[in-house]
């Protein structure tokens, strides 16, 4: 989970990413998103040169790790590389590299915003945003279980390598064993959790412990970013 979304859960990081509301990042990671997908082709150059500084500005501001943000979005290039191979053979390289170029600047910006914002504020946000109350709770979940598997994991792993000296034969035999009993103790203790919620009073939602305040600074956050994209997308245009 780590290799996905680096510092979700608590981050001291800089200006300007997380001191933003996560209302104001989604909307313009919606716009973002919009505007890239609907690049045409043909003058994207300089659309793409735009779009890339809205995102490595901010980013080179705040102390995310760069290098690891970049090799996370790249994560996506082995999938779309088959259509951009199909696409390179029927329509030509140009569209091909357009394709991923596409790909990786949405994967980029998602895992900015999702790296600068805890999950608590993602959710509050969907929320806002009338995404359905289940759909919300279903993420926040699978996030939360997600997190106890990484973690079993990590210690059955330790577990093994404490007794080293297997063949890789009797390590593959293990580690096939080891599968097995990694998800019933983690199934065994999200039923642990969800039991331990409920007698706490869970009622269905995560209350909110800070109130969340959409403020001139959000606005105008948002403003100079739909206005950098807006700049961006005409560039192609012209």
């Amino acid at each position: 989970m780590s290799f996905l979304f680096p510092a979700m859960e608590s981050s001291p990081l800089a200006l300007p990413l997380t001191q933003i509301d996560a209302r104001a990042k989604l909307a313009g990671l919606m716009v973002y998103l919009i505007a890239v997908a609907t690049t045409p082709a043909r003058g994207s150059g300089k659309a793409f040169v735009g779009y890339a500084l809205v995102l490595f500005v901010p980013l080179a501001a705040s102390r995310l790790p760069v290098a690891m943000i970049l090799l996370r979005a790249a994560a996506v290039i082995p999938f779309c590389a088959s259509f951009a191979l199909l696409t390179w053979w029927s329509a030509g390289a140009a569209l091909a590299l357009v394709i991923i170029e596409k790909s990786f600047l949405s994967a980029l910006a998602a895992v900015m915003v999702m790296a600068g914002t805890p999950l608590p504020e993602m959710a509050r946000a969907l929320r806002w945003f009338k995404m359905p109350a289940m759909l919300v709770l279903v993420l926040q979940f699978l996030y939360r279980y997600l997190w106890v598997t990484a973690g079993q994991a990590r210690r059955m792993q330790m577990a093994a390598r404490s007794r080293a000296g297997l063949g890789w034969r009797s390590g593959f035999r293990s580690a096939a064993g080891s599968l097995g009993v990694l998800f019933a103790r983690s199934s065994e203790r999200a039923e642990g959790i969800h039991h331990a919620m409920l007698s706490r009073g869970f009622t269905g939602t995560f209350p909110a412990l800070v109130p969340s305040r959409f403020t001139t600074k959000d606005a105008a956050f948002l403003a100079v970013l739909l206005a950098l994209i807006l700049a961006a997308a005409l560039a192609a245009r012209f």
